[in-house]
């Protein structure tokens, strides 16, 4: 345990760790010293000088090391003449600091001074109004008048783009350097960076494309004026007219904690609009963070393509139809199928959903499969995360295993805190066969072959080498496994090693699936399995997924099946083969619960109102088990979750009354306060249930690795954070930064079926033919092919792959 040392601020005693600076001690006890360059997630820098203070020392005699006393047995204090900055100092013990004397406040007067010098008064048009560190700063220490020509004032142009998601306003601008510090100290992308000196420096992206970063919406929330603004809310509202709705990210499987910011507008008929996705503080899941994916990939709960009422097959064509007339149908369809209904679902789903969706299936004496090319989800409920081994509570002690998977494409806030847990000394190991970010920080990296990852793991387990000698010394060990390159069988042999390896290494958890949906973990632990068979239904039930989109080959299943049912929020590919169309509310639309990779369930709340006649998936399912005879709880998923509580194993303590709850976090984030660590929502509305392990097998068998196809070049699947899936590609703020189809291969390989980078190409890829844009990058292996998943050529596992450029074929 840290040394604790004890200091007086403003007359009252506080106890803190040794190192801790005096403005966090400060917050421990509630006083709030003025700050705009400092952050508590970032390395304090002084530069603003807004957190001036006067800090007396204890006085040693130097010749005994004694402590000299006053006349009545008080230590002896010594201050400096001139003031102090409290983000730079460490707590020392006796410490006595002086935050509210005159000579303080004049120091703070001065600095606002000087920082209004050079700022516009635009605080009525200005986005930040409301809720504006520097305003509110100014209006409690700043002075009422300035010793400034108005006139004297610098201009610059106003909004300036530095990529398409983030605005700059230079005039506004203070210099703290918040926004270009959190880039490269925080997420490593150092993007941006200060131009010129004195008073005409400003901010400037370095990239191109412009701010190219998957992280620069936070730089909006920790700016401390309204120099940065985000492209989707900039002008749109004022910070006193928003409400606000906790949620969830529903683009991986972190389970980001978000606020959805509303208001009512005209456009929208008197409704209720999301405005902005904000983060919401929660330190064991995404700290004060959320990617641009989460922030700006709502907008498709809006989109003018929603499905807003049940679609029927007349003459070959979808109709409207009522609800009613819709389920009846449906309801008489799968009671004659029986046996031979199979119900698809993905981990888009909530966990009220997909239990309900189980339910219905089992009671119809039907089948049920996950739509995903990943396994293990059994595994990570016997050896998941727990409370006390996972990302935020990793130390030196412990060791990271990262396999087969890109993170920060796959989760970007499990590769912050995997990185964040090797700067503070966890071994790191990075497993794959070709290189990624995450192996900057690596201690070990590991490459094998595409197919080999079950191997190369097993390896790990023997305890050969010193990466495997760091895991079996390791106190605790976090293994992410992903799908870089696999199919559904390879990954299943990967997620079986890897809780091999956690069994031989003497860990019981720690192991993450590194899941492409919310909730693929939670479809797990409700019961349902990976398989994509769909030949021989007589009926599908299509919820949240779309095979027909992704896949040709399973587009000809749902067309031969006699009956199909799609509950969806868009009119997919696969809802255009549809017999019956079931539109779905949004996740921002109703409650109910996700269950992130790391086994912490969390709940969503309803943000806006529902589109149409759109109606929760979980109620849907319990009106059309309603027409079937079966008895399924609908109307409020609070009751779903009950069952869920009583009948699903592991479960049993997540109720949502748990879910709400919560308890104090540090740093201490609360909307009084929006200097200190931002706009960063405070989580009122719960911190989740992290679930604990169900009964564990002791042994486990997999089978070898993936046996490649024949052919020169090979195609191996990839995630990439922007995609063309369902939902994203509805978000138009992102439009720009989604892909067309493309490839990445070898220069080498690339020259030898002469194309080059940027050229753009026919291929051949399962038989079917598509256009895509050649990459090149000389840390693919050789002989593969890099083709990213769900950008518009279908890929579930590694398969033989021709390029066509004229009359030149390679095979």
């Amino acid at each position: 345990m840290a040394k604790e040392v004890t200091l007086t601020i403003d007359g009252q005693q506080v106890t803190v760790p040794a190192g801790t600076v005096v403005v966090d001690a400060a917050k421990k006890i509630g006083i709030d010293i003025p700050v705009f360059c400092y952050h508590p997630k970032m390395e304090p820098v002084g530069m603003c000088r807004m957190c001036l203070v006067e800090v007396g020392r204890p006085v040693y005699d130097r010749a005994t090391g004694e402590l000299v006393l006053e006349e009545d047995g008080s230590p002896k204090l010594q201050f400096w003449d001139n003031l102090e900055t409290a983000c730079t100092i460490p707590a020392s013990e006796g410490m006595v600091v002086k935050g509210m004397t005159e000579k303080v406040q004049k120091g703070r007067k001065d600095i606002l001074e000087f920082l209004l010098t050079s700022h516009p008064l635009d605080c009525p048009v200005c986005d930040k109004g409301g809720e504006c560190p520097l305003q509110n700063i100014t209006l409690e220490y700043g002075s009422s008048e300035s010793r400034f020509d108005f006139d004297n004032k610098i201009h610059f142009d106003k909004k300036v783009p530095l990529g398409d998601l983030i605005y700059l306003d230079r005039e506004r601008c203070i210099q703290c350097a918040r926004c270009v510090r959190f880039q490269r100290d925080i997420v490593e992308d150092p993007v941006i960076q200060f131009y010129n000196r004195g008073r005409k420096t400003d901010i400037v992206t370095i990239s191109e494309p412009g701010f190219d970063s998957y992280w620069s919406g936070n730089t909006t929330d920790i700016c401390p004026v309204g120099a940065l603004t985000t492209a989707d809310f900039r002008f749109g509202a004022r910070s006193w007219e928003l409400n606000q709705s906790a949620s969830i990210c529903t683009h991986c499987a972190v389970g980001c904690n978000l606020t959805y910011n509303t208001r009512r507008e005209a456009k929208s008929g008197g409704d209720f609009v999301i405005k902005r996705a904000m983060p919401r503080q929660n330190e064991a899941v995404n700290e004060l963070w959320i990617c641009d994916k989460g922030r700006f990939a709502h907008h498709f709960t809006d989109s003018a393509d929603r499905l807003t009422q049940p679609l029927m097959r007349v003459d070959g064509e979808l109709v409207p139809v009522g609800w009613d007339e819709a389920l009846s149908l449906a309801a008489e369809k799968f009671q004659t199928a029986g046996k031979d209904l199979v119900t698809l679902v993905s981990g888009r789903l909530p966990n009220e959903d997909l239990y309900n969706l189980q339910q219905l299936t089992a009671g119809l004496k039907g089948s049920s499969s996950l739509y995903t090319q990943m396994a293990g989800g059994d595994l990570v409920a016997q050896m998941g995360a727990t409370e006390e081994n996972n990302l935020s509570t990793l130390t030196a002690e412990d060791a990271i295993l990262v396999v087969g998977s890109d993170l920060e494409e796959e989760a970007p806030i499990w590769w912050l805190g995997v990185k964040q847990a090797a700067v503070k000394g966890t071994t790191l190991i990075v497993a794959n066969p070709r290189p990624t970010k995450t192996d900057q920080h690596a201690d070990f990296k590991i490459r094998y072959a595409y197919g080999e990852g079950a191997a190369a793991v097993e390896s790990l387990g023997s305890g050969a080498g010193e990466a495997g000698e760091a895991l079996a010394k390791a106190k605790n060990v976090m293994v992410f496994f992903g799908s870089e390159g696999t199919n559904l069988a390879a990954s299943s042999a990967l997620a079986e090693a890897c809780g091999d390896l956690l069994t031989k290494t003497g860990h019981s958890s720690g192991l993450v699936g590194v899941w492409p949906r919310a909730n693929t973990q939670g479809a797990w632990d409700m019961g349902f399995r990976p398989s994509t068979e769909i030949n021989g239904a007589k009926s599908l039930y299509i919820v949240a997924a779309d095979p027909a989109g992704d896949d040709p080959a399973l587009a000809e299943a749902v067309k031969a099946a006699d009956f199909v049912v799609v509950q969806e929020l868009f009119l997919t590919e696969t809802a255009k083969l549809a017999d019956l169309v079931f539109p779905a509310q949004a996740q921002t639309e109703r409650e109910g619960s996700f269950t992130s990779g790391m086994r912490r369930v969390q709940r969503f709340y309803m943000a806006v109102k529902a589109a149409g006649d759109s109606r929760p998936d979980f109620d849907i399912t319990a009106q059309l088990g309603a027409k079937a005879g079966i008895d399924l709880k609908g109307l409020a998923p609070s009751l779903v979750m009950s069952e869920i509580n009583a009948k699903i194993a592991g479960y049993a303590d997540a109720t949502y009354t748990k879910m709400a709850q919560v308890s104090e976090q540090w740093p201490i984030i609360n909307r009084a306060d929006l200097f200190y660590g931002g706009t960063s929502y405070e989580n009122n509305a719960g911190l989740g249930v992290q679930l604990g392990s169900i009964k564990k097998s002791e042994v486990f068998k997999y089978t070898d690795g993936l046996e490649l196809p024949d052919g020169d070049l090979i195609a191996v699947p990839i995630t990439r954070l922007y995609d063309r899936g369902t939902m994203l590609s509805k978000s138009e703020v992102l439009g720009s930064h989604l892909p067309e189809p493309f490839v990445v291969l070898n220069p080498e390989d690339a020259q030898r079926v002469k194309t080059a980078d940027g050229m753009t190409v026919s291929i051949t890829l399962a038989e079917e033919s598509y256009v895509a844009v050649v990459g090149t990058d000389e840390t693919v292996p050789t002989g593969i092919v890099l083709v990213p998943r769900s950008v518009g050529m279908p890929i579930s596992g590694p398969a033989k792959l021709e390029i066509h450029i004229a009359e030149t074929t390679l095979a």
